[in-house]
């Protein structure tokens, strides 16, 4: 009987700590683009501009 409260507690706090997430699918895992120098574009970056990442799905971001 005495370890009862202890499980409750220890749910508590493992639920507690899963509050804040989402079973939705998690954020992007893409970056801003189109700021200082950089553009979207589909495919691969253009000759001899610099790859920095994905946009959007399908899209790179580059730089110029």
């Amino acid at each position: 009987m005495k370890i009862l409260p202890f499980l409750f507690v220890l749910l508590l706090v493992a639920f507690h700590g899963a509050a804040g997430r989402s079973l939705a699918r998690p954020g992007r895992p893409y970056m801003e683009c189109g700021y200082r120098g950089t553009f979207c574009h589909r495919g691969k970056c253009p000759r001899g501009n610099d790859y920095l990442g994905s946009c959007r799905f399908g899209y790179n971001c580059c730089r110029w």
